[in-house]
């Protein structure tokens, strides 16, 4: 009779030795336990007091950056920020609310936490596309038409809005179908969109009526824009034509496909 082969022993060996034993976990002694479940509450009660508790974790500094027309102290007291309270305390999104009421220029701010005592202020104002006039002071309007400053002096570069009644008819209908503030929203469109060669010599922004806005550039040029729309076409219009006709002193693109030049 032949013997068992090599597999045939290995076989019956592994079947007589069975399955290898499981490892069975073992808790950790109760002492053990406790004394970890006393550290955890021990760290958790020394980080709140250090975060609340403590003086080395406190707002003491406000830095301020960004400001153009506002000056930083200006911010600082308007920010309110609670100095000497808990840095981790500080409500952030209420010294923005507070920013943003009290200040209308500002357009948007960021306030951070610096570790381990300042609160930082980062603010980004509005910029004025017009300018309306009245009486001797000016409102300054921003590209989304907000009406955000009153100065006494007009800021260089940025053009003066008339809502000029020289169609009387044209404009009192363009006022009652639209309103006064959807046409100073066209003029602000109509300035966004200019080039920035044109935007820098435009004097005034001279809205008849819905579709006939008019520029007043410097040395007694003129442009004829029509309607807020088309914006990007017109721009782009008005810069080909300016340069085809350097002499020409009255520009015409209210039709940015058709457009004109006269008054060399």
């Amino acid at each position: 009779m032949a013997g068992s082969t090599t597999a045939e022993r290995g076989e019956r060996q592994q079947k007589s030795s069975g399955p290898p034993p499981t490892r069975r976990f073992t808790p950790p002694p109760l002492r053990v336990i406790i004394i970890l479940a006393v550290a955890l509450v021990l760290l958790g009660a020394g980080t709140v007091w250090l975060l609340y508790g403590s003086q080395w974790l406190r707002a003491e500094e406000v830095s301020v950056s960004g400001t153009r027309v506002l000056t930083p102290a200006q911010v600082r007291k308007a920010a309110d920020v609670p100095v000497g309270a808990p840095l981790i305390s500080v409500d952030t999104e209420a010294i923005e609310t507070r920013l943003r009421r009290r200040l209308p220029r500002i357009d948007s701010v960021e306030v951070v936490r610096s570790w381990p005592h300042e609160i930082g202020l980062d603010v980004t104002e509005r910029t004025p596309v017009l300018l309306v006039q009245k009486g001797r002071n000016f409102i300054e309007v921003d590209d989304e038409g907000v009406r955000f400053a009153t100065v006494s002096r007009a800021p260089n570069g940025v053009p003066v809005l008339e809502l000029t009644l020289s169609q009387p008819g044209s404009r009192t209908a363009s006022l009652r179908r639209f309103g006064e503030d959807r046409l100073v929203r066209e003029a602000v469109q109509v300035a966004g969109a200019l080039p920035a060669a044109v935007a820098r010599d435009t004097r005034t922004v001279k809205v008849l009526s819905y579709d006939d806005i008019s520029l007043d550039l410097g040395g007694g040029r003129t442009v004829a824009w029509g309607s807020g729309e088309k914006g990007a076409a017109k721009a782009r219009t008005l810069t080909a034509l300016m340069k085809a006709t350097p002499g020409a002193r009255h520009f015409d693109v209210s039709v940015p496909t058709a457009p004109a030049s006269s008054g060399n």
